[in-house]
Parts: structure tokens; sequence; C-alpha cells
């Protein structure tokens, strides 16, 4: 069992998850636990997809084991325990035990030595956003809500 809290860390790659998407969004107004996401609305949508800078960003196979492989390696550098991990082509969750820093902080270096392992690598070259500007930073405390939350990370995608 881990030492609580262990952080269930969220997000998407660019582009991918919009305001009004079919499966729902979160702002300022609708994030807070049990309180409803926001409605689809395909203009809102729509008008999301047109003001983007950028095409939106997938990960192929290649790109989703070159993320996996940077998350482990730097979590491994900080001694961070990485309970769950899947990278999926357009978002990415992790369970890890990583208390001496913030949730926000833990994520913003994971999407920093992700982006500098895919451009390494060359799947990633002169695009400058891979990544949404932020991400879902759940705290879990407590047995019960981690072992649904690995559940959910490793078979539920």
């Amino acid at each position: 069992m881990p030492s609580f809290p262990v952080y269930f860390l969220t997000w998407t790659t660019y582009g991918t998850w919009l305001h009004g998407d079919q499966r729902g969004s979160v702002d300022d107004q609708h994030n807070a636990r049990g309180t409803p996401f926001l409605k689809p609305d395909s203009v809102c949508q729509v008008r999301r997809e047109v003001s983007l800078a950028e095409k939106a960003f997938l990960l192929d196979v290649q790109g989703r084991g070159v993320v996996e492989r940077a998350i482990e390696a730097h979590c491994a550098h900080r001694n961070w325990g990485v309970h769950a991990l899947n990278v999926r082509t357009n978002h990415i969750h992790i369970l890890v035990e990583a208390s001496s820093h913030s949730p926000e902080d833990v994520m913003g270096q994971l999407k920093s030595w992700s982006t500098r392992y895919l451009r390494e690598s060359g799947i990633v070259d002169t695009r400058r956003r891979l990544w949404t500007k932020m991400g879902s930073t759940r705290w879990i405390n407590e047995a019960q809500g981690f072992q649904a939350a690995v559940d959910y990370v490793l078979n539920h995608q």
C-alpha cells in the first residue's frame, strides 16, 4: 500500500478534448467533484476547433512508448512511486506518489520531460503545442479510492 497522498493525474494531448465535446468537459465553474460537466455543445466545440493554434496532436504507438519511458525515467530519477500509468492516444493517466511536490508541479515536469523525449526521438519537431495547458489533479488519501483508481487506469481505458 502506498503512502498517501497519491496523485491521480490526467492530461490530454493538444486539441483533442475541447469544451463542447460530447464526452463533457470542465471549466472554472464545472470542476468540483460530483458536479456536472459542461454540457455537449457542437457550436462551442467548432468554435474551439477553429481557434486552435495548431492541429490536434495524437500519439501513435511509438509516441505512446516514448512518453511512457519518459514518465517512468523521470519518476525514477525523482524517486516518485508510479502505481499505475496508461498512455493513450489522446490522454495520459498516472497514479504517482510524489508528495515532495504539488500535483501541478509533478504534472508540469512529466509533460516537459515527455515533450523532450518526443523531440529527441524525432517524433515531434517544430510543433509547439503537445499538451493541454492544465489537467486533472486529484488527491487520493485512502485505500479504497486508491484501488478504484488503479483499476480505472489499468483496466478501463
